[in-house]
């Protein structure tokens, strides 16, 4: 099974810089989508309801912002949306399965604008850890991957001076960060490419950051016990992938 997670920066802008065809290099079975920016209405006909895929949209309510999805090439159940089946206005989490695999498509909120938003991370990151603790116990494979808003260890960012008071580096969201890994997650990127810089899976597009691959590693795929046993590889698809959105789509591969 091959599975993706993208930061896709506006659905609709994403469409027209060629997402589907990155998306069929690509050609993953399951993809999770982070901020499509659209109501199932404003999405283009042809990708609303694609041929070839089991979709489920969970827009945020205010329009323009925000919102996941899961598409995947086989049905799925949805288990529900929101941190444990709560409220989840923004669109945040979509929490399905799919072939005996329990998929969590997560857009942590950043707290880059300013203080009230950092409170509302924060408090968003409290109620997500002890969720994901117990979704790890689960006896079935169990993927978590989207846009979590940090970058856990000084490998995973360009710039480290520059940052350690910056929201999604600081220490403690790092902190966080480890905590929920040490309660029964994998991070299968940093598995596969070992304790190297990068890579790196988002860029400012300021100064030449895109161009010289000074970036930021804050989009994840974790798994829990079950799912480690079938995790085979990783990888980050950085050429042509930046070309459709800031991020870049991670993948990983398990064994059937």
């Amino acid at each position: 099974m091959r599975i993706t997670t993208w930061n896709v920066n506006g659905l609709r802008a994403a469409i027209r810089k060629g997402f589907g065809d990155h998306l069929a290099q690509v050609a993953p079975d399951v993809i999770m989508l982070q901020e499509i920016r659209s109501l199932p209405e404003q999405i283009p006909d042809a990708w609303r309801d694609p041929p070839g895929w089991h979709v489920h949209w969970h827009p945020a309510k205010k329009k323009g912002y925000s919102g996941t999805a899961i598409l995947s090439r086989s049905p799925m159940e949805i288990i529900g949306t929101g941190i444990d089946g709560g409220r989840d206005p923004e669109g945040r989490i979509v929490h399905a399965r799919i072939e005996g695999v329990q998929f969590v498509c997560a857009y942590l909120p950043s707290g880059s604008s300013g203080e009230e938003r950092q409170a509302i991370k924060e408090k968003w990151m409290a109620k997500f850890q002890p969720w994901l603790t117990k979704l790890s116990k689960s006896k079935q494979p169990v993927i978590v991957g989207g846009d979590l808003n940090v970058a856990h260890t000084e490998n995973d960012i360009f710039y480290v001076s520059g940052n350690k008071k910056t929201s999604g580096f600081l220490p403690h969201e790092r902190e966080w960060f480890g905590k929920t890994l040490d309660k029964g997650w994998t991070d299968f990127v940093r598995v596969h490419f070992g304790e190297m810089k990068g890579p790196y899976s988002w860029w400012s597009n300021r100064g030449k950051a895109r161009e010289l691959d000074r970036g930021w590693r804050i989009d994840y795929l974790l798994g829990n016990k079950a799912a480690k046993e079938r995790f085979i590889d990783a990888s980050i698809h950085r050429p042509g992938g930046i070309e459709v959105s800031d991020h870049a789509p991670v993948t990983i591969n398990l064994k059937p």
